[in-house]
C-alpha cells in the first residue's frame, strides 16, 4: 500500500465534520491500509481520516492492545476521568494535557460493515477519544489545559 500525506493544522479540513462511509468496498480497504502503513511510519498511537485529508468517519488506532479499524464509530458509553499528556501528527512539535474518559465504549462498523462493540480503558480509551474527535473536527489543542513545545 502507500504512505499518506498527513495534514497539518491550520489546514482547514482538520475542523470539518466527517460524512458517514457508505460504501464497504476495495476503495475502502486501501484507504485503510494506507492509513496502518501511514500510523506505523509516522509511530502513532492513531489516525483519522481527515489527516489524510478524507472527510468520512473512519480511523485507526495501533496501541499495545492491537491495531483497531473504526468505522462510523460512536462512543455510547464513558466512566471515569484521566488526565494526561497527548501529542498528534497533525499538531507536530507540540503537546498538551487533556482531560478524556478513563473507559469507553464503542459502536462502530468493521471494514465490511458489520456492526461491532468495543469496551477500552486507559491510554487505548484516549487514544479512540482522541481519533473520535477528529471526526467532528475537533483537535486536542481544542481541549488542552496547558500545551507545550515538544
Amino acid at each position: 500500500m502507500a504512505i499518506r500525506n498527513v495534514v497539518q493544522v491550520g489546514d482547514e479540513v482538520l475542523r470539518q465534520k466527517c460524512f458517514p462511509v457508505e460504501v464497504f468496498d476495495e476503495k475502502l480497504h486501501a484507504l485503510l491500509e494506507d492509513m496502518k502503513d501511514t500510523v506505523k511510519k509516522e509511530q502513532g498511537a492513531g489516525l483519522a481520516a481527515p489527516q489524510v485529508g478524507i472527510l468520512r468517519r473512519l480511523a485507526v488506532v495501533d496501541v499495545e492492545e492491537g491495531y483497531f479499524e473504526f468505522i462510523n464509530p460512536v462512543i455510547v458509553q464513558q466512566k471515569g476521568e484521566q488526565s494526561g499528556w497527548e501529542g498528534c501528527l497533525s499538531v507536530r512539535g507540540k503537546s498538551g494535557i487533556v482531560s478524556r474518559p478513563m473507559k469507553v465504549t464503542v459502536s462502530y462498523q468493521d471494514r465490511f460493515g458489520e456492526k461491532q462493540l468495543l469496551k477500552a480503558k486507559g491510554f487505548f480509551a484516549r487514544a479512540i477519544c482522541h481519533e473520535l474527535d477528529h471526526l467532528d473536527g475537533v483537535l486536542y489543542i481544542d481541549k488542552a489545559t496547558h500545551i507545550e513545545k515538544s
